[in-house]
């Protein structure tokens, strides 16, 4: 429904819903659109949008029949990807929000939110996304409403989460808690200005109010500053709600695992960016008789079911990949789902005959495309077709492999808890932690080595625990309090056995030690026989790993046992080394460091002295 007046859009809404008209009605009036709409969340609606957003320019219909009912979409150079320097938790308190957030009082960041916010929607439509995030049918729902001046939100939105009519009608009768995300590009039309494609604000605002459950966005039109449900709520929220009520919001995939014996497990994983993760949940493996079919490549509600045991749900509905590196023979379930179409692609190049192409995509790179930027691109021209950031956004109902337990209301038990980095040396290929605390100490000292693609020196340590590192929501000593706490909650019996597991370990001479891909379901199958007592490992000072005979290498042509044995060896002096820095990074969390993590580091230099 879309209302309009002379002047500006204030009116009765189409919900009985009182708290959720109360706030649209209270935004229009700050914001100032030419119109309000309530997304209905149709397929004729996504047309109407799809194609005024086509006319505007911001997005490109492709033609080539690989990718039907697609389109492309081009932002502003200076909008291309999360602005971590810019994104506030603003707790009541500062110390709630610890070292790793950007801090503002309250009261003050809202003063001056509702300055920039004041008419920047004028000339605008203002649309009201209602959305759920996980199942519609969860025993608690967990509902949204996005309000926003972009369409490009909307059909992007509309991929990642339930949206519209039914999740309205639902909310209403339950009278049901919201979170309202309130987000604009920050971009005012005055009358007869002529619009851009992408409309965006050099003046950028990511802030989360962890205390109401509110999230209000300002200036960015890109990915998970804009899709508030995506980090901003599933993580960054959520991970506060998850603090409160007994649970856990993590940056993690889940992945079914089955075995010849027909005996599945559910493994959820926890990896930086650039480390493999969109590649493992969706996982060909190539161990004969063993099938895997994925639940979610990124976010991951898991809560304690009534038996005491860890359940996970994806509250996703789609894929927001980076497409660099996503190819057909890196990662071809990827590909087939992203075939099938209906995707809304972000910062990729354009083929000449309609079609999308990025870096990795296909092995050789076509004659001649037009790049991310809008310029002639050959092989020869020595940059990036497609933007490192560049994004493909699908609905993840087109992954062949989705297990039909990503469908169930109340999640999968969750077997293994996988945490990885990308380091060359030090961290062996795989690691079974030692227990539940000494796994969370794995998870608090997650740690990668940059690399070219980052802006500063290369090689350089950064430490990211749970891979949660620009997502939690709070205080990040608290955080791993709260990791400690909920064991007390779990049956001991059910509880996930945890492993800390490096695909990126160099050999002496430079290449890699293991040739990961499709090879890592052989520790997937290694993670899940020690859970049922059947490999072997070996003990060392920071957990048990295989032995050189215990990782199934059938089939795999040219690695030995013996190379296993080098991909997991633990070398002291390395580890004296790490061990300072863990010290250094320790040292960040002061007082609010878990007392078990302290002791388990205390723990490690004992069996590192012996």
């Amino acid at each position: 429904m879309s209302t309009s007046s002379d002047q500006n859009v204030i009116s009765a809404a189409p919900t009985s819903h009182e708290k959720l008209a109360s706030w649209v009605e209270e935004v229009a009036a700050l914001t100032k659109p030419d119109r309000v709409y309530w997304v209905d969340g149709s397929a004729e609606e996504n047309d109407r949008l799809t194609a005024e957003l086509v006319e505007a320019g911001t997005l490109v219909k492709l033609t080539d029949p690989n990718f039907p009912n697609s389109y492309a979409g081009f932002s502003d150079p200076k909008d291309v990807a999360r602005v971590e320097e810019r994104t506030f938790i603003c707790s009541e308190k500062e110390e709630d929000a610890g070292f790793t957030n950007n801090w503002e009082d309250p009261t003050k960041m809202k003063s001056m939110l509702s300055g920039l916010f004041d008419g920047s929607m004028r000339g605008r439509t203002m649309y009201v996304i209602p959305f759920v995030m996980g199942p519609l049918n969860a025993e608690v729902p967990a509902y949204g409403v996005e309000i926003t001046d972009s369409a490009y939100v909307v059909a992007s939105m509309r991929i990642m989460a339930k949206i519209g009519n039914e999740v309205l009608r639902k909310m209403e009768a339950e009278d049901a808690f919201f979170v309202p995300a309130l987000h604009s590009v920050g971009a005012p039309l005055e009358p007869g200005q002529e619009d851009v494609a992408w409309p965006c604000n050099e003046d950028k605002w990511i802030v989360h109010f962890p205390e109401e459950r509110a999230i209000m966005s300002y200036g960015s039109g890109y990915g998970g500053n804009a899709l508030l449900g995506k980090k901003c709520y599933s993580l960054r929220i959520a991970s506060a709600m998850a603090r409160d009520e007994g649970w856990l919001a993590e940056h993690m995939l889940i992945l079914k695992l089955t075995s010849p014996q027909n005996k599945s497990y559910h493994i959820a994983a926890a990896f930086p960016s650039a480390c493999g993760k969109t590649n493992l949940a969706l996982l060909d493996p190539t161990i004969e008789g063993w099938k895997t079919e994925t639940l979610g490549d990124d976010i991951n509600w898991m809560r304690i079911g009534k038996d005491g045991e860890l359940r996970g749900v994806n509250p996703e509905y789609g894929l927001f990949g980076v497409a660099p590196g996503t190819g057909w023979s890196t990662n071809p379930n990827a590909m087939r789902a992203i075939s099938k179409g209906n995707n809304i692609f972000t910062n990729v190049a354009l083929t000449d005959d309609g079609g999308v192409w990025w870096e990795g995509m296909t092995d050789e790179a076509p004659a001649h495309l037009t790049d991310w930027l809008g310029n002639d691109w050959t092989p020869e021209s020595g940059r990036p077709a497609a933007h490192p950031n560049s994004r493909f956004c699908t609905p993840i109902d087109q992954v062949d492999m989705l297990s039909e337990d990503y469908y169930s209301p109340n999640g999968v038990k969750i077997d293994a808890i996988l945490f990885g980095g990308r380091r060359k040396t030090t961290i062996p290929l795989v690691t079974e932690a030692r227990s539940w605390t000494n796994g969370i100490f794995m998870g608090s000292t997650l740690s990668s080595e940059t690399t070219a693609a980052a802006a500063g020196a290369t090689g350089v340590i950064r430490r990211d625990p749970m891979a949660m590192l620009p997502f939690i929501g709070y205080n990040a000593g608290d955080y791993l309090n709260h990791w400690d706490k909920i064991s007390n909650k779990l049956n001991p019996e059910q509880m996930p056995k945890i492993f800390l597991v490096n695909w990126f370990r160099r050999t002496a001479d430079g290449g890699f030690a293991w040739p990961g891909f499709g090879d890592n379901s052989r520790v997937l199958k290694w993670a899940v026989e020690r859970i049922e007592g059947i490999a072997d490992a070996r003990e060392t000072i920071i957990g048990n790993v295989p032995t050189g005979e215990s990782l199934d290498l059938a089939g795999l042509e040219g690695f030995t046992p013996a190379d296993v044995e080098a991909a997991v060896a633990v070398n002291k002096d390395e580890w004296a080394t790490e061990v300072e820095a863990i010290e250094e990074w320790y040292a960040k969390f002061g007082d609010a460091l878990p007392a078990s993590l302290r002791a388990e580091l205390d723990g490690l230099k004992d069996r590192l002295n012996a």
